[in-house]
């Protein structure tokens, strides 16, 4: 018994020793790994604090592309090319960088290309390019490759208005826009610039002290810069002094301060300008008199004469803006197929916009106010061209583009030949015209302009055509309509001016609010004829002038002078000034 006590006690003693045996080895290994962890971070930590001394991480394999500070080479779509000292970029690459509606116009066999105040086409042949009219020489033309377009855009530094240079050495090509600020500052002493502020980032690229780098931003000790190599990193704000600006930004100023008043001086083309010497309109600050309008024949012609400029010389002595209409609609009662035929062509589109330009200047005019109607709905992206054309032509001599367009639900050739996401995109300002909700076409009595539908539209403006609200400028009406409907049920209708309204509704008659039209209505017997109004007066105004203010639109237009009551003004001014 004993000696098997003993076997037994000799079998436990051995088990602990083994088993602290494995314990020790256990600990062995955790220590040993915890060792070499440490080691490898102290390894990482050096490296990453003094690798850079002496080694580049970050070498270009193909040209990388640098735009205002930012590298977009990932977002490129085909590769930056260089032949010869030539850059070129695709024209889908210029399409996401520069010109969103960049056009290949394959009648001409060119590319038209806008930005800001330029407008360029250059073809696949010549080695010239024309910009806003004039030509010029240069030393390489469009090519395609593989079914891409490139352009050779170091040659078209004019217009994009950019500063661009190859880094031959690093493979970086950048470009800068001449319109946006830039500073510089001096390094103080030698060290690396980081791909990010965080503890462990790569280097991509040395500096040393007295290099000038570009700042591009600074936050929490860092700042971000940009190397003469054209590597955009993070080095530490302590390293920089003397920060000084080399290009200020350029801003380009409105030519109407706060919101634009217009109306527009309808005296048509067989008419002479109205007299308007000695008088003033209160608050008002763009006038637009019906100076110009196409012919039969697609030509553009004026309506001016010595009473046309002594209303431009009374205008300008009263601080008015003028902004003539331009209108197709002799063309467009003519046929549907003149101004059709204009919009498609790019040489009588660029013909079209060269007369405005040169009676532009010759009137010292502000700027246009494009007033085309009854178009064809499969000519709305050529009419587009057309104002995407037309605008930089006009900013570069300081006019300003605007364009009617009606409400966005409607007729083939009265609204859905407007692409009107587009044109609030591409002209300075795009003027809805809210009214003609029931017009002189409609078979069915109802309001001019109601209130409810006013906002319903601009509603689709601001939020289905996604159109910046400072571009809109709604536009009134200072005229009504009276609707006769006879025994028989047919319905007529004629304008009446917001001036002769009360004269024309008989004494008797009894007016009623709508609030959801925000307009007194009124219906009364004229033998047996029912006549029915749907008034335009101060208190419906208001309520339209009110969806200025609340969705902070460019301001207001109103159709047409001398149709309102005096009061108008007042009212008008007041609505705005909110």
């Amino acid at each position: 018994m004993r000696k098997e006590k003993s076997n037994i006690q000799k079998h436990k003693s051995k088990g602990k020793r083994l088993q602290t045996r494995q314990d020790i080895e256990k600990k062995k290994k955790i220590i040993t790994r915890t060792f070499f962890t440490i080691i490898a971070l102290i390894v990482i930590f050096v490296v990453g604090m003094f690798a850079s001394d002496f080694i580049i991480l970050d070498n270009n394999k193909e040209t990388n592309l640098v735009i205002n500070n930012n590298n977009v080479t990932s977002y490129l779509k085909n590769q930056v090319l260089i032949e010869d000292g030539i850059i070129y970029l695709s024209k889908p690459d210029i399409a996401n960088f520069f010109d969103k509606y960049i056009y290949e116009e394959k009648e001409e066999n060119k590319i038209i290309t806008t930005y800001e105040k330029k407008i360029a086409t250059i073809g696949f042949e010549e080695n010239k390019i024309n910009i806003n009219g004039s030509n010029k020489n240069i030393y390489a033309h469009a090519v395609k490759k593989d079914g891409v377009i490139y352009l050779p855009i170091s040659e078209m530094k004019d217009v994009y208005d950019v500063e661009i240079s190859n880094i031959e050495k690093t493979k970086v090509v950048t470009m800068d826009s001449l319109k946006r600020e830039q500073k510089k500052a001096i390094v103080t002493s030698s060290t690396s610039v980081k791909s990010s502020t965080n503890f462990i980032a790569k280097t991509v690229d040395r500096v040393k002290k007295g290099d000038c780098v570009i700042v591009v931003s600074s936050n929490n000790g860092y700042t971000r810069v940009r190397t003469d190599n054209g590597k955009v990193g993070y080095i530490k704000s302590s390293k920089l002094d003397n920060e000084f600006v080399v290009r200020e930004e350029m801003e380009e100023e409105k030519q109407v301060e706060g919101k634009i008043n217009l109306t527009w001086d309808y005296f048509s083309q067989y008419a002479s300008a109205p007299d308007r010497s000695g008088t003033t309109i209160d608050g008002v600050n763009v006038v637009s008199p019906s100076f110009f309008y196409l012919d039969k024949s697609g030509n553009l012609r004026e309506n001016i004469g010595s009473k046309g400029q002594a209303y431009i010389e009374w205008a300008h002595e009263n601080g008015y803006k003028v902004w003539p209409m331009v209108s197709n609609a002799e063309a467009a009662t003519e046929s549907l197929s003149i101004t059709s035929e204009i919009m498609n062509s790019y040489k009588l589109r660029e013909n079209l916009i060269e007369s405005i330009v040169e009676k532009c200047v010759k009137y010292k005019l502000d700027g246009i106010n494009i007033d085309f109607e009854n178009m064809k709905q499969e000519d709305k992206d050529m009419f587009s061209r057309f104002i995407i054309e037309l605008t930089p032509r006009l900013k570069e001599i300081g006019l300003v583009t605007s364009v009617d367009v009606t409400a966005p639900d409607g007729g083939e050739t009265w609204s859905l030949c407007f692409d009107r996401n587009v044109l609030g995109d591409a002209a300075d300002y795009i003027v809805f015209m809210a009214y003609d909700q029931y017009g002189v076409s409609s078979q069915k009595p109802g309001t001019t302009a109601g209130y409810d539908w006013v906002k319903l539209s601009l509603n689709k403006f601001l939020k289905t055509e996604e159109i910046k609200p400072e571009k809109i400028i709604l536009a009134v009406p200072f005229y009504t309509r009276v609707w006769t409907t006879d025994t028989d049920g047919k319905t007529t209708s004629n304008a009446v001016s917001m001036k002769n309204i009360e004269a024309v509704v008989p004494e008797d008659a009894e007016k009623k609010w709508n609030d959801d039209l925000k307009q007194n209505y009124v219906e009364y017997m004229d033998g047996n004829n029912k006549k029915q109004i749907w008034i335009e007066d101060l208190e419906s105004l208001k309520a339209k002038l009110s969806l200025i203010t609340e969705n902070n639109l460019a301001g207001v237009g109103s159709w047409e002078k001398d149709m309102e009551t005096d009061d108008v003004w007042k009212l008008i001014k007041t609505e705005l000034s909110k």
